[in-house]
């Protein structure tokens, strides 16, 4: 019996947003105090990541103390700075024999034509989102690394939609999976449910759905779609899996950007995807794939409601 649950019923993890709502862009941080074994995903064209090869089975075996979802681009990154600070003033990190390293994955959405190009997330960011994470008090909308986050936006920012931040978790026995995730994508949103079109591309009177796809198909020539686009998350469970397979659960997930987001996963865009273990429960890595793909595409459809 597959129900849902609050992330927060998930030992091991917490979560915490910081933003600036007149710029429109912001950051969200999920922290593993304990570490997490943490795998990844990237099907985009143009991600802008931070120490993602962390989570790649050819890289040591370490534990990955934080990811940050943020907005800014490559500016952006300067937000886990501030992730860093606020876990070493606290002792958690990798032991150095000198210091102790926080190790911090990072992916950012383009949002600078969201809001103010000027003004990106930096290191109190992103130290103002750990602190938020004390309370442990997920939200999800316009808030944190979705604050900037648009889809449908082929033709422009001004035919495109306002989407954001979007989280769903469920437990399946004593197995218990959840995804967060920051939708900006170049293309349509659609219900994983009924396939239903639920944000994306307007027409030009504003009054209703154009069809990206079929709009892309349209040109004739190369052109360059950069947009303000990409899609970026992260599934986290409490089953226990090595960072390979947890690589696996997150291309597992990944099916649900194909079944809610079309066209999906451009050079326009940077799709990536993280999966973190945090806990110790037995499980199969195929029921919790299977899992991690129905939470994420919940997870998107919140992001745009």
């Amino acid at each position: 019996m597959v129900r849902e649950i609050s992330i927060t019923e998930i030992e091991g993890v917490r979560i915490g947003n910081a933003q600036n709502a007149d710029a429109k862009t912001g950051v969200t941080v999920l922290l593993f105090a304990q570490g997490a074994k943490v795998g990844v995903d990237i099907s985009g064209g143009g991600p802008a990541s931070r120490e993602t090869p962390l989570a790649s089975p050819l890289t040591a075996d370490n534990p990955v103390h934080a990811i940050v979802l943020s907005g800014g681009s490559a500016f952006g990154l300067a937000a886990g700075d501030g992730v860093m600070r606020y876990l070493e003033e606290r002792g958690v990190g990798y032991e150095t024999g000198y210091a102790k390293v926080p190790l911090v994955c990072q992916s950012c959405i383009y949002d600078l034509g969201c809001g103010r190009a000027d003004i990106r997330p930096d290191a109190d960011m992103g130290y103002a989102a750990c602190a938020d994470a004390e309370k442990n008090r997920p939200l999800t909308g316009s808030v944190g690394g979705g604050t900037g986050a648009t889809v449908g936006k082929l033709c422009g920012m001004e035919r495109s939609m306002k989407a954001g931040l979007g989280i769903h978790a469920v437990a399946a026995g004593g197995l218990q999976m959840a995804a967060v995730v920051v939708v900006n994508a170049l293309g349509d949103i659609y219900d994983p449910e009924n396939g239903r079109k639920i944000a994306g591309l307007r027409t030009e009177d504003g009054q209703g759905f154009a069809d990206t796809c079929q709009m892309l198909c349209q040109i004739r020539q190369r052109q360059d779609l950069f947009n303000s686009n990409t899609t970026i998350g992260a599934v986290v469970t409490n089953g226990r899996f090595s960072k390979a397979e947890m690589s696996k659960i997150a291309s597992m997930a990944r099916s649900a950007y194909g079944r809610c987001i079309r066209p999906v996963g451009t050079m326009a865009d940077g799709d990536t995807i993280y999966a973190a273990s945090a806990g110790n429960a037995e499980a199969d890595i195929n029921v919790a794939g299977t899992l991690a793909a129905e939470v994420m595409a919940q997870a998107i459809k919140k992001a745009v409601q």
